[in-house]
């Protein structure tokens, strides 16, 4: 890997294989190599690392994990893979962990170059990248509480993400389908009936007579 240039190095990744060549001698001039221990975390679930991560060779997994520890894997990156670019388009937290399975080695590209490589934030196609990494972060999220939460977790979460707040209140406005949210949760309709039901009688939520569901008291989601 030594004796390789940063542009032939990109040119043998496939995210840069349209670029021109002056747009991969760009990248090229603002990348750096670093090396990855086994075990060794590349970027952290909740935090931010303003760069974009690929990989040259190794392996790296992708987990979520709770509270408590509980992990699940999400993805096995290879050489090529990437990371990071969620968080850089949308300036929110990485959504998992990604940690160095071997030996790994990468190319970091920072925020500022990353975003020159971006279309601009008030196109159309800015918007729909946007879009795209909303999908994947709920996507994530979906994943992870299928695996590490039960029913009644799963039902909490998902109240909480539907609910907005109104002066201070969080209200899910509308008839809050119990089929629907079965579909969402993985579980039988019968079942979420069930935990909608211990959740009134607890007075932890309050369903109104047009449908719309008030939660009075904090909800614990698994986390």
């Amino acid at each position: 890997m030594a004796m390789l240039s940063n542009l032939d190095l990109i040119r043998r990744v496939p995210l840069f294989s349209l670029l021109t060549t002056e747009q991969a001698q760009s990248i090229a001039d603002s990348v750096v190599k670093r090396r990855f221990r086994r075990g060794e975390v590349i970027v952290e679930q909740g935090r931010k690392s303003n760069a974009l991560f690929i990989l040259l060779n190794g392996r790296a997994r992708v987990l979520t994990a709770d509270q408590r520890g509980r992990e699940v894997i999400l993805a096995v990156l290879q050489p090529g893979d990437y990371v990071g670019e969620m968080s850089l388009i949308d300036d929110e937290p990485h959504s998992a962990t990604v940690r160095a399975e071997v030996q790994t080695d990468m190319l970091v590209l920072g925020r500022n170059e990353f975003s020159r490589c971006l279309p601009d934030s008030s196109s159309l196609s800015y918007a729909v990248l946007r879009g795209l990494v909303a999908r994947l972060r709920n996507a994530d999220r979906q994943i992870e509480s299928l695996a590490l939460l039960d029913v009644y977790g799963r039902v909490a979460r998902t109240l909480l993400d539907m609910a907005e707040d109104d002066k201070g209140i969080k209200i899910i406005r509308g008839k809050v389908s119990r089929q629907d949210m079965a579909k969402i949760v993985g579980a039988s309709r019968e079942m979420v009936s069930r935990v909608m039901k211990d959740l009134e009688d607890r007075g932890v939520i309050e369903t109104l007579e047009n449908g719309s569901v008030v939660i009075k008291e904090r909800l614990h989601n698994g986390d």
